[in-house]
Order: C-alpha cells, then structure tokens, then sequence
C-alpha cells in the first residue's frame, strides 16, 4: 500500500491535542516490535507502565486498536505510530507477515464482522402492524402539521414587527420558538432557530443572517403545507431539513451505486449536544458528489474519518433528494492502491452558479461542495485568477492553509455556506491533503 502523507494522518486526529502529542512519539526511541503489511500496521509503544502499549492499525478502515488506557480515538500512539511509518526512514519495515498481537487483533475484527453479517441474514423478519405504522403516522403528521401552522404565525409576527425588533429579543425568546417546534417533531427546524438566534445576538451580518433564514423558514412552511404535490425528492430534502429521518433500511433497499470513490474532504462539528463527521465523496464513474454523514450523542465516539485523497470501491445508497444528496455505504468499503486525484475546478463564478442551481432546487441545503482552481488564499478570504474573492468561514483553519500554500495558486475544496466558504482540502504539489 502507497504510504500516506503527515497530512492525511493529522485528519484522523480527535483533536488538537491528541496530533500535539503523537508528534512527539513519532521517533523510534519509544517503538519496538514494528512492522507493516499491506493491510496491517503496528507496534509497541513504552509508556509510563512496565508493558509498553500494543498498537494494532487496519490501514483499509482505517480502525485502530490500542491497549493504552485513553478514551480518545484514535488516541495518540495510534497517530504516533501511523506518523513513524509515513515518515519511511526505516522505523516500520515491510514485512511478509504480522506479529501476533496484530494477527489476533485482525482475526477478532473479521471474525466479528461474520458474526454480524449471519446475525443480520438469521434474524427473523418481523411483519409490521399495518394498522399501527398508520396510526402513528396519522399522529405525527397531526403534530407536525400543528407545529408548522404555529411557526407560519410565528414568522408573521417577527415580519409584521420588523426585522429589527428580533435583534432586542433575548436568546430565551428564540429557545422557547425552538422548544415548541421540537414538542411538535420538527427537530431540525428547531436546531436551525437556535442557531440563527444565536447570529441575530452575536454576528455583525445578523441582518443578512436573519433575512435569508426567513426566506428558508417560510418556504418551509409553505412547502409542508404542500407537500401533497412534491415528488419523492422534494419530499426527501423537506423532511432531512425539518429533521424527520428516513430509515437507514428503506435507503439500502433503493438508489444504490458502485463506483470508485475520491474521499475530496471531511469537517467535523460538535455543539455541545451532538458530534457530525462529514465525508464528502466523488465517483469518478458518475462524476457525483455526495455526503455521507455520521453523528455521535453523549459518550458515543465518531468513527474514524476516511483518508482524504483516498480511494474507495463501494456501492453507495443515496437518500431521496433533488440536489446536495446524503448517501451510505452498503457495506464497508475497500481501500483501492491508487491515490485518487483532484477533479477539474471552476472559477468562483462558476462555483457560485452551481450553488445557485442547487439552492433552487433544495432550498434548505446548508451548504454546496464546490472545486476551485487558480485560487489565492488570504488571511480572511479566498481570491481566483479573475479577481473575484470569498470569505472564508469563521472557523477556517486559516494557518494550515496558508503554510501549505504558501500564499500561492492552488486547488481548493470546500463548502460553499451562503456567502462564505470553508475550505476542507488543498492540492499541495499535485497531493491531495486535508485540512
């Protein structure tokens, strides 16, 4: 397997601190036992204890396993050790076959994921209750359709006051708007009020903020007062913004795709109360690019982020939606040996087009992939070769990007979010590298 760059192993890292750390593993003096196969990379680790740490890595995933203590994962020997051996000074050599700790490590691991699979196919089909599946549906929809009428009052009212009154409401104002939508089971609209509240109290565009967001509220409750007349994928992209899911299931059954696949670049959030990984996927057969999203509550863990500029070969079940489509893995994919290579991209006129096209046909899309050739990048925004410029988002990590650019033109893959962008990866002397 073609070795990684520092790069991509720094877009595994749970945080700062974790890649902070592993850093300062990344030198032979702690390692022993090393060695690595096509698929299997480990290594001992001595820390602090008597018996050094058995580090165990599955370069497919990847998936990694370590008998350290720390809750972080990857935690940082993990990194450390996938640091050594990117680094190709001869630390982690080749080797015909693993060690044993890392042999039994990848039994366990295939083993499992047998079990699973007989489990699934064994597992007695249950028949649903027809008339019960209706009754709970005819339920909900009476909630949402209440919820929805309450907030179309609601939106009224703030317009008729004027825009400018919503700026001396109290965030307790938008938080009671937001807890009502959440009683009726509209969960994601609830979320988009909360956090549209908070811009209106804090951002200095809280006027333009506000005002797009109206415009998407409202076309919301137009549309659910419609929805009789939306097609499948109209109704797809209402429901995945009002936060009414659709079962994992019911979209493996439908839509599915084989392709090869460019991980283009990931983004992971976290407000307190959820953790999102975002994985943003190319075909090169299909030319497609899609989302595939992962979520983590309480004490729940994310996985592992994929490798940016990987490959994958997988087949691909996209949710129902017009434009900006969320997809899942049928089943877990494989790592091709080719690195995948950045698509052709546009100008920012271009890219702004595409996003306009996709706005108008999902309308609550929050954001658009977009690929941008011959671009600058500054302190505060992004400039392309006829001039044009955007700004970047406010959490941009702006110093990784200059010190990989250097200032200088480059590719750039981002997220294009209203009137801002954030980039996700950057092409760096034709490698494709994640932020």
């Amino acid at each position: 397997m073609t070795r990684w760059t520092p790069a991509q192993v720094a877009g595994l890292a749970p945080d700062a601190a974790s890649l902070t750390a592993a850093r300062r593993l990344a030198r032979p003096g702690p390692w022993s036992d090393t060695g690595s196969t096509d698929t299997l990379l480990w290594g001992k680790c001595q820390g602090s204890g008597k018996a050094p740490y058995q580090v165990s890595i599955d370069l497919t995933g990847p998936a990694f396993r370590c008998s350290c203590p720390s809750r972080k994962f990857p935690c940082k020997h993990g990194l450390a050790l996938l640091l050594l051996w990117v680094d190709g000074a001869g630390s982690v050599a080749d080797t015909a076959e693993a060690a044993g700790f890392a042999q039994e490590w990848a039994a366990e691991r295939s083993a499992r994921a047998e079990a699973r699979v007989a489990g699934e196919a064994a597992r007695p089909t249950r028949t649903p209750d027809p008339a019960a599946a209706a009754r709970r549906l005819e339920e909900r929809l009476a909630l949402m359709d209440g919820g929805m009428d309450d907030f179309a009052r609601w939106l009224t009212d703030l317009v008729r006051s004027g825009t400018a009154s919503a700026r001396q409401q109290s965030y307790a104002w938008w938080d009671g708007t937001a807890a009502r939508l959440v009683d009726a089971q509209l969960p994601g609209l609830a979320d988009d009020v909360r956090s549209v509240g908070g811009a209106v109290s804090g951002r200095a565009d809280w006027a333009e903020r506000l005002l797009v967001a109206l415009g998407r509220w409202w076309t919301a409750t137009r549309a659910w007062a419609a929805r009789e007349s939306l097609d499948e994928h109209q109704m797809g992209d209402l429901r995945a913004y009002l936060g009414w899911s659709t079962s994992t299931e019911s979209v493996r059954r439908r839509d599915a795709v084989t392709d090869r696949w460019l991980v283009l670049g990931a983004h992971r959030t976290d407000d307190g109360r959820l953790q999102q990984q975002r994985t943003w996927l190319r075909g090169a057969a299909t030319g497609e690019t899609v989302q595939v999203l992962d979520f983590a509550a309480g004490g729940q863990v994310l996985p592992v982020a994929r490798v940016v500029g990987s490959s994958l070969d997988a087949t691909l079940a996209r949710y129902p939606g017009a434009a900006v489509r969320r997809a899942l893995f049928v089943d877990e994919p494989s790592v091709a040996d080719e690195r995948g290579r950045m698509p052709s991209g546009s100008t920012l006129e271009s890219a702004r087009s595409v996003a306009a096209r996709a706005w108008g046909l999902n309308p609550w899309a929050r954001r658009v992939p977009v690929v941008l050739d011959d671009v600058r990048v500054g302190l505060d925004r992004v400039v392309d070769a006829e001039g044009a410029s955007v700004a970047l988002a406010e959490d941009a990590d702006v110093w990784s990007l200059l010190a990989l650019t250097g200032g200088g033109p480059t590719q750039v893959f981002g997220e294009l979010e209203e009137s801002r962008l954030r980039p996700l990866t950057v092409v760096v002397d034709g490698e494709v590298v994640g932020l």
